[in-house]
């Protein structure tokens, strides 16, 4: 094939490449934007979904709230808060769950107030009671479009475990690709698996309240979910006769050893 035949050839080649249509080259920052206002609009969509339950819990806890001023730290605050829906004549206790280390997962513990009521079909439902939900989500250096998600974030989230799920699922998403945008690894403690231990632990709470058995609620009793103190049950004493006399065995070993037992 001469040269002249090869160029037209080329030529043809080149003119059919051109006249195909070819997709569009999207940008790699209008891709992270339209990930982002997904995200959003999906976070706010959520959000906005709530049940008369959870606006009439919305109501009397933010009352509560801006009642009580003196309360500094979140800890008192929500101990405080549990008692007065208590008083209120809720099912609410105030939730401690602690999580070992595993998988790459810090170990840690966390409050917030747990709820049991009934819905407006008669069922069963569990309520989570958050008052410092935001700032657990809040970095040091976020990048403009995670801070603009975390900024849509309720600072009192009182939800069920479900919709909880979904808000972490969104929220650590968009952390991740935060931390990547900065060519930063995600500390664990930003992780999905940590975020779920705060609220969605599997342990059982020491301190009282709803603590979770196989992923069920578990009611206490007390007035903050406090089991109450039953006495041990004395048995009558009763002599020993191979030691001889009414002192017991241990009493008769220090006996022995010149160690008085009153």
């Amino acid at each position: 094939m001469g040269s002249l035949q090869e160029e037209e050839l080329v030529q043809m080649v080149q003119d059919f490449i051109e006249s195909e249509p070819s997709s569009p080259i999207v940008p790699s920052n209008h891709l992270q934007s339209s990930n982002h206002l997904a995200q959003l609009s999906t976070l706010q969509e959520i959000l906005r979904c709530r049940t008369d339950t959870e606006r009439k819990v919305l109501e009397i806890v933010l009352k509560h709230i801006r009642s009580k001023r003196d309360v500094q730290e979140s800890s008192g605050l929500k101990k405080w808060l549990a008692m007065r829906l208590k008083m209120n004549g809720f099912n609410a206790s105030l939730c401690q769950t602690c999580w070992v280390t595993s998988s790459g997962c810090p170990a840690g513990d966390y409050e917030y107030v747990d709820m049991v009521m009934e819905s407006e079909n008669g069922e069963t439902v569990r309520l989570i009671v958050d008052i410092d939900f935001k700032s657990q989500f809040e970095l040091a250096r976020p990048s403009p479009t995670y801070k603009e998600l975390t900024d849509a974030l309720p600072s009192i989230f009182i939800g069920s475990e479900e919709k909880l799920r979904e808000i972490i699922s969104v929220v650590c998403s968009a952390a991740k690709q935060s931390f990547r945008e900065a060519g930063l690894h995600v500390p664990p403690w930003r992780t999905t698996t940590y975020m779920h231990s705060k609220w969605l632990s599997a342990t059982p709470n020491v301190n009282g309240g709803f603590g979770k058995v196989n992923g069920e609620p578990k009611p206490r009793g007390g007035a903050l979910g406090f089991s109450k103190w039953t006495p041990p049950m004395v048995k009558p004493k009763t002599q020993n006769r191979e030691l001889g006399g009414g002192g017991s065995a241990l009493s008769s070993q220090f006996s022995n050893m010149g160690i008085n037992c009153c």
